[in-house]
């Protein structure tokens, strides 16, 4: 208990001062005084606790700390926060270090919201404090201080940190800390509070696993050749400070393989208890897989519980019905493939809404993917529509939900907003796209009159026998068709009657062959300007040939840096597979 000081104690107010000014000659001489380790210098604090609050020097801490008898380290203030729940929350590992080293009982005081200073570490995201707070844990004899509830709060504190790599080692270091106190996670209950659940709150965070991360051409490449460790070799360090984004990427994956383990290892806990309760413990954590979208926790689930295909939420909505709702495809693929719980894709929800209607909404989560052009979004709704729309009967079809709507009725109502924001997108982008087209025309064109070093007096070109001027005369027509062939391909864009279905196969078509045109044509007009500068020039002097090829390449490649990524993106999803396949 915290006394109160006394008349006789040194005024309040200028120790406080003291402290905060870090003044050891006054602070020094209110702490010769025993009963000055338990004064609360203000209204909550004493000059111990203040002095790691306002952030004093490690060396001024350290003289309070040595002035300190061991047992009186554990003063709290009005929130039962002990200094070391004040440095966990700081950060500060070297102070930390200072305190438990003199009094290891500090590790395991709560204070009044039923936290450890290593859960209020954790919760902070101070990865090196609370790995040195659990390394003191399970290295150093404290590990009988996880004991009860603790085990399993120390553990969902980690998870909801996204500390897994800590998670594992308290798993595998010490699994029986939790195995035995496994009822503690709050996995063997069913509630609508989601933050005491492993699976659940793994299920919350789709960008930890690679179902839910999406890279473009380059990430996707180096995430592939990266390696899932902490300490990659020297080779592979040495090309992070050369190219940036390695080590992001390295660091992606390796927190998706620690994820991918900690649902393995929850699973290997989840098997010790019995199938019908850990059946109803896996309803939440698969309805949330299935709506976020998360293939590794909805696939781990179903081959070990087959029966959560059942599983319906209080909206009754299926796994099914989720995963259409957000547009989860690799999810619904998996549902597709069980061979129990069909029949959940053909429920009706309290709305009266079919799997269809459920189609015919925007999707609920707009999914980021950074090179997804605004046409493909509709393109991408509509492939979504019509794949259901195969899957169910002609009633189905038709039906109408407790608002007297059909499926398709909805579909028209909820993009009408998307179709108008497209079809304005796709007349500037084929405005743009025109203009670019038309000025390779008119270059193009006027090459071909005025070809390199003019003509001799029979009329022909000059240089007309030399294999150069053949690469001219063949990248200068292919400018001027490809050029022309674009700007047609963007006026159809302009006369098309945007029907809803145009979106589908018809607008994605025409831009398509409008941008191949246009990156084609302006490779073959870089062709045939540096076969011009090289009739006219190069001959005299050969070098001038580099900063030729140099200055050629240089606008093909921003061009292709800029709509490269997006004109395969549109390739892919007309031409590509499926949505489910």
């Amino acid at each position: 208990m915290t006394e109160q000081p006394t008349s006789g104690s040194q005024d309040r107010h200028g120790v406080r001062h003291a402290v905060i000014d870090g003044n050891w000659i006054s602070t020094e001489i209110f702490l010769d005084q025993r009963s000055a380790f338990t004064i609360r210098i203000n209204e909550s604090d004493t000059a111990l606790l203040l002095a790691v609050k306002v952030g004093q020097e490690y060396s001024f801490i350290k003289k309070i700390v040595d002035k300190t008898p061991p047992d009186l380290l554990t003063q709290t203030d009005n929130s039962g926060n002990t200094a070391l729940h004040a440095v966990a929350q700081l950060g500060n590992v070297k102070i930390a270090k200072l305190l438990v080293d003199k009094n290891g009982e500090l590790l395991s005081l709560f204070n009044n919201d039923g936290l450890l200073p290593i859960q209020v570490a954790a919760n902070r995201c101070h990865k090196r404090m609370t790995s040195y707070l659990l390394d003191k844990f399970l290295t150093n004899n404290y590990s009988n201080l996880l004991e009860d509830a603790a085990a399993g709060s120390v553990l969902l504190s980690l998870v909801k940190a996204k500390f897994y790599d800590l998670a594992l080692y308290l798993l595998k270091g010490k699994p029986e800390l939790v195995r035995v106190n496994f009822s503690h996670l709050e996995l063997m209950e069913t509630s609508v509070s989601r933050s005491g659940e492993i699976l659940e709150l793994m299920a919350e965070e789709p960008s930890v696993f690679k179902s839910g991360t999406r890279f473009g051409i380059w990430g996707s490449l180096i995430y592939s050749l990266s390696p899932k460790t902490e300490t990659p070799g020297i080779l592979w360090k040495r090309l992070e400070v050369l190219v940036t984004p390695m080590k992001r990427i390295r660091h992606i994956k390796l927190m998706h393989h620690q994820a991918s383990q900690l649902v393995e290892c929850t699973f290997s806990l989840i098997k010790t208890s019995r199938y019908d309760t850990a059946l109803a413990t896996m309803k939440r954590p698969f309805l949330l897989g299935a709506q976020n979208g998360v293939e590794e926790i909805v696939t781990k689930i179903l081959d070990r519980f087959p029966e959560t295909m059942n599983s319906i939420d209080e909206e009754k909505h299926s796994g099914f019905h989720l995963a259409v709702m957000y547009r989860r495809e690799k999810v619904f693929k998996v549902l597709r493939q069980q061979s129990i719980g069909q029949d959940k894709m053909f429920l009706i929800d309290n709305d009266d809404n079919n799997i269809l209607h459920l189609a015919g909404y925007r999707a609920h989560q707009e999914l980021l993917d950074l090179n997804r052009r605004a046409i493909l979004q509709m393109q991408y709704e509509l492939k979504w529509f019509k794949e259901i729309e195969g899957l169910v009967t002609s009633k189905e079809i038709k039906k109408k939900n407790s608002d007297e709507k059909t499926p398709l009725a909805i579909f028209n109502e909820e993009h009408a907003n998307l179709v108008s924001t497209e079809i304005k997108w796709m007349t500037e982008m084929a405005t743009a796209c025109s203009v670019a087209a038309s000025l390779i025309v008119t270059v193009a064109f006027a090459a071909a009159i005025t070809v390199p070093g003019g003509n001799d007096s029979n009329g022909l070109p000059i240089f007309s026998n030399q294999t150069s001027f053949l690469v001219f005369s063949i990248s200068d027509s292919l400018a001027l068709v490809l050029s022309v062939t674009s700007v047609l391909s963007f006026i159809s864009i302009f006369t098309s009657r945007y029907g809803v279905d145009d979106f589908l196969h018809t607008l994605p078509n025409r831009l398509i062959i409008g941008l191949i045109s246009l990156l084609f044509s302006v490779i073959s007009l870089m062709v045939a300007f540096s076969t011009t500068i090289f009739l006219v020039f190069a001959k005299k002097n050969p070098l001038i040939l580099i900063p030729i090829i140099i200055s050629a390449c240089l606008p093909v490649l921003f061009f292709m840096e800029l709509q490269l990524p997006p004109l395969l993106n549109m390739i892919n999803s007309t031409y590509g597979p499926g949505v489910f396949e």
